[in-house]
């Protein structure tokens, strides 16, 4: 039809059409003018390879003054932020219109992810409920208990549920053994009502898994 784009489909079944059918037929049953499916037979290429990039509808704002003042200063002090560039920039140079701001800090984004300094990475963990549990000893030496005057040389076995954040903790009398942990875990399980799927411990080599569910 006069005036409206043809698409890659419509474009291939003429394609496809042509092996058996006139241009005339062929686009017809492809939805467009014969002269289009003349246009085609002299240039093949489908619509979407003949498009050319989208040019800039307007002058750069800032072409003037990016490379040679935004982005030493933005090198010189990487925690600058946009809105002091901006009102710098509009205190060296009056002509230029406020209306940049936005573009301003589209353009400053933009560079400092790809040319600013490296950010620290972040994993973030999400926990589910009646998944993980947690188990470590702490050392009480230096807490200086006494019992009748004698010094008390003890650990604190400690039980946490990663996603309630439930705590357990048990006096072990003596170093980090699997009795003690063993012990521990046991009585943490009790006060808790149940297990979760998962446990973990910085004393064992591996996980253990637990076939219950947190109450």
């Amino acid at each position: 039809m006069p005036g409206l784009h043809i698409t890659d489909r419509q474009m291939r079944l003429y394609m496809r059409f042509r092996q058996t059918d006139t241009p005339n037929v062929a686009a017809a049953k492809s939805g467009f003018s014969t002269a289009t499916g003349y246009r085609i037979e002299a240039d093949p290429k489908l619509p979407s390879q003949k498009k050319k990039p989208r040019a800039r509808r307007r002058p750069d704002p800032l072409a003037g003054v990016w490379d040679s003042e935004i982005v030493p200063m933005l090198e010189a002090a990487p925690g600058l932020r946009a809105v002091a560039v901006f009102e710098e920039i509009g205190r060296r140079h009056p002509e230029i219109s406020p209306g940049i701001r936005r573009t301003l800090e589209r353009r400053i984004r933009t560079w400092r992810a790809l040319k600013g300094p490296e950010q620290d990475v972040i994993f973030r963990q999400t926990h589910e409920p009646g998944r993980l549990g947690l188990s470590d000893f702490t050392a009480m030496g230096a807490c200086g208990v006494r019992i009748a005057g004698a010094r008390l040389d003890h650990r604190l076995y400690h039980f946490r549920l990663a996603f309630s954040g439930f705590e357990h903790a048990h006096v072990i009398l003596g170093g980090e053994s699997y009795v003690a942990l063993a012990e521990g875990l046991q009585n943490a399980l009790w006060a808790l009502g149940g297990a979760p799927k998962e446990h973990r411990s910085d004393s064992l080599n591996r996980p253990g898994f637990f076939g219950g569910s947190n109450s």
